[in-house]
């Protein structure tokens, strides 16, 4: 009896999961599917197209920005947390509470950070390096702990035998560790670029919300789920504002289909 509960709590929360999904991508296509036409990808926004194409190239620059920053500080202070440091260091237990506490704080809290630091202090303005730089802190907690958690996945045998072949610890992180890794910190890197290309609430202090593509490092701009939030808050563009939807949902999905395949490719390769 308490298999077969088991086995039906499975497959309902599984099916539950699943029927949610499906029903909100359902929900998109249906209501933005009609509305997505050429003038959503003019050029230029005027308030006659809501052109939606200064977005899309701002979340892209905002993507590849943050990740430039992020993944080699969190990459690496991750190998450093599991490689280097003692297992029993009580600085390591520290930095991990600290993290694990980092990747609870609300959106909010770090767009706030962000103004003040980078907008303010900094005299950065609204701008696409504040927004850069405000995303970066924000994800460093999810790569270093996907990170962290891909390197304890490696058996210390891996490890061992490499040293008695005579590999030096350097080879042995690059040749050995890595490959194994790499799923697992494939995967923190995919759910970074999932937080970046949803957020709104910490983009408002720091991106601003201008209309136009960002020509610099110092122009504000706003991305997809920005623009998308604030036609449907203005209430003029409801429908272009489920059309940019399906747009970012058809992003997200790109981005998460490519990600999980380069990752099974890589992880693959590792073991090999």
């Amino acid at each position: 009896m308490k298999d077969k509960t088991l086995r039906f709590l499975t497959y309902f929360f599984t099916f539950f999961t699943f029927a949610w999904l499906f029903f909100i991508i359902l929900y998109v296509l249906i209501h933005g599917l009609p509305y997505l036409k050429l003038s959503l990808f003019s050029w230029k926004y005027t308030t006659q197209n809501v052109s939606m194409l200064p977005a899309i190239f701002t979340t892209l620059f905002l993507v590849v920005g943050s990740l430039l920053l992020a993944v080699p500080l969190g990459v690496f202070a991750g190998f450093y947390l599991v490689e280097y440091a003692g297992k029993n260091n009580k600085w390591v237990e520290a930095i991990r509470i600290a993290t694990d506490t980092l990747t609870g704080v609300p959106s909010i809290v770090y767009g706030l950070f962000g103004m003040l630091a980078f907008v303010l202090d900094a005299k950065f303005q609204f701008s696409l390096i504040s927004g850069i730089l405000t995303m970066a802190i924000m994800v460093l907690p999810v790569i270093i702990r996907n990170t962290e958690e891909g390197l304890m996945f490696v058996k210390d045998s891996l490890r061992f035998a490499s040293y008695g072949l005579g590999a030096g610890k350097l080879r042995t992180i690059f040749k050995i560790v890595l490959p194994v890794a790499m799923p697992g910190i494939l995967s923190g890197i995919i759910l970074a670029v999932g937080r970046i290309v949803g957020e709104t609430a910490a983009l408002m202090y720091t991106l601003g919300t201008s209309t136009s593509s960002p020509h610099s490092l110092f122009s504000s701009g706003r991305t997809l789920a920005l623009h998308m939030y604030v036609l449907s808050t203005e209430g003029l563009h409801r429908n272009e504002a489920m059309a940019t939807g399906v747009v970012l949902l058809a992003l997200v999905l790109v981005i998460n289909s490519v990600s999980t395949w380069l990752s099974r490719k890589v992880g693959a390769k590792g073991g090999h």
